[in-house]
């Protein structure tokens, strides 16, 4: 767990923060109808300091309070106990107070729970009423209100917030309700905006940006003494397997958070590969870069063997081009099957060099290091030139034995003519599950036998570490761009490569498909 350093707290704003949290009820299983029982570390490392740190006026110093935490840590009853004392017990006359989330569901999970509070508290309900249908909580008294509104529907205009609850604030699509509250605080006093989340998957998110800045306050990198992050995560090179490293990452573990139900979570991940970026996202806070990734990366490093590029001359060798956008990075991969079923592989890639300090912001990646070490050519202007990548061809023809060069049928016409034209075997290959299951299932299996040298490509792995497949009703898989969340261009063209060879290996011995079949992972 990582919190920020501390101002000094105001012991009487603290405790009636606390006082206020603790009268409530709890509305959920086993503890329902008993008063609130803040735990040690939510007092100590969020309410205390929220409320307790006040500036020279007597005002909150904090404007935003970033609280990222795994599931069932108490996340929502929190919140609600928050928002509660936010709408109705703040100071604030005509106070408006908002639960937000990216849809009506989980908007309305913070509101229901804070609804309850109120009817089961005669102090509240005396004063307050709960219009249910509207998702909107009324003290006349005061004139204020605590309404829930999501991403799916909400007027943008009309907004006067005095604190907004952003719950699950990964799962936001886009900035648009968060900008729209955000700047409707001006007129405010105090405002607050309370962002409690689990970790994303989308490095380009609202999310991420309030992540990365949380840490950066964190580290000291960045001073704002009106944030207040709070972080319990996993670090990233953390064994996930370890209990201690759980119990680092929840705090509520072993009260409202069962050490079993982590145990047999752990265990399904450990058996399903799949499974284990959703185990490591929600139970230990992670940021991962897909909510399934299919391949194993532990066991794709294990194949960086290096490559030696003196035994390659002459040898046969399938290419896999994937084209992509000509704005975007396109790659060409080379598979170089061997008589002991093992295959060595070459991935290059391209980019538009005008486009490229753009991307690298965006993807959060380092092309231009990438260019310098060679993995990545950057072609002049703002679209990919695709004479770099007929001269690359030619070049690694004069060098290997290149068979067939397999490309995407969309959108490389004139390059595949011009290919042809060129003297190479040229074979259109759709992306459909019918051409790309049996291929990509192959990888799969190839890479967990430690029958691949890729000789650690590091835009490649970065493209491994993005992937997420599709699967049929059947059982048959491909790589799936949308649900992928970054660039898999490496992979798609290794994969298409890989299926030429497998295809071609009866010319080095018997087809494997042939022999052994395809392997349902």
């Amino acid at each position: 767990m990582v919190t920020a350093v501390r101002s000094a707290i105001n012991k009487a704003a603290a405790e009636r923060a606390v006082r206020f949290i603790e009268a409530l009820r709890q509305t959920k299983g086993q503890w329902a109808g008993q008063r609130l029982k803040l735990m040690e570390w939510q007092k100590r490392d969020i309410i205390v300091p929220l409320f307790g740190t006040l500036n020279a006026d007597g005002m909150r110093q904090y404007r935003t309070c970033y609280v990222e935490l795994p599931r069932k840590n108490g996340k929502s009853t929190l919140a609600a106990g928050v928002a509660n004392l936010l709408a109705f017990a703040d100071g604030e006359m005509g106070a408006e107070v908002y639960s937000a989330a990216s849809d009506r569901d989980q908007a309305s999970l913070v509101f229901n729970e804070a609804a309850s509070m109120v009817k089961q508290s005669p102090a509240l309900s005396r004063h307050m009423k709960v219009i249910e249908s509207q998702k909107r909580i009324i003290n006349y008294t005061t004139s204020s209100f605590y309404r829930a509104i999501s991403a799916e529907a909400y007027s943008k205009h009309g907004f006067n917030a005095h604190a907004v609850i952003y719950d699950e604030l990964h799962a936001a699509a886009d900035r648009e309700l968060w900008d729209v509250l955000r700047t409707s605080m001006g007129a405010r006093r105090q405002p607050l905006m309370f962002v409690i989340t689990t970790a994303g998957v989308d490095r380009n998110s609202i999310c991420w940006e309030m992540h990365d800045y949380a840490l950066k306050v964190l580290s000291g990198v960045v001073e704002d003494p009106t944030f207040l992050p709070v972080i319990y995560a996993a670090p990233d090179d953390a064994d996930w397997k370890d209990e201690k490293v759980w119990a680092a990452a929840n705090p509520a573990l072993g009260e409202f958070r069962a050490l079993d139900e982590i145990r047999m979570l752990a265990h399904q991940a450990a058996e399903t590969p799949a499974f284990e970026m959703t185990f490591r996202r929600l139970y230990l806070n992670q940021w991962v870069n897909s909510y399934e990734r299919w391949m194993p990366l532990d066991k794709w490093d294990a194949c960086g063997g290096l490559v030696d590029m003196d035994s390659l001359k002459g040898r046969p060798g399938y290419a896999g081009l994937d084209l992509s956008a000509t704005t975007d990075l396109t790659a060409l991969g080379i598979d170089f099957p061997r008589e002991d079923s093992t295959h060595d592989i070459l991935v290059h890639f391209w980019i538009p060099a005008d486009t490229m300090r753009e991307k690298e912001r965006k993807d959060r990646v380092p092309y231009s290091e990438w260019v310098r070490q060679g993995y990545i050519t950057a072609t002049p202007g703002n679209v990919i030139d695709y004479k770099s990548i007929m001269q690359y061809l030619v070049e690694a023809r004069e060098r290997f034995d290149i068979r067939e060069v397999a490309f995407d049928r969309w959108g490389a016409t004139k390059l595949s003519q011009d290919l042809i034209d060129a003297g190479f075997v040229m074979v259109p290959f759709g992306q459909g599950f019918a051409s790309m299951s049996a291929p990509t299932k192959e990888l799969m299996t190839l890479v967990l036998g430690g029958k691949v040298r890729h000789g650690g490509n590091p835009v490649l792995r970065w493209n491994v570490d993005n992937i997420v497949v599709n699967q049929d009703p059947a059982g048959n898989l491909k790589p799936d761009k949308a649900r992928s969340t970054q660039r898999i261009d490496g992979v798609v063209a290794l994969i298409m490569a890989l299926d030429r060879a497998t295809r071609h290996a009866g010319e080095l011995g018997p087809s494997v498909y042939e022999s052994r079949g395809v392997i349902t992972i």
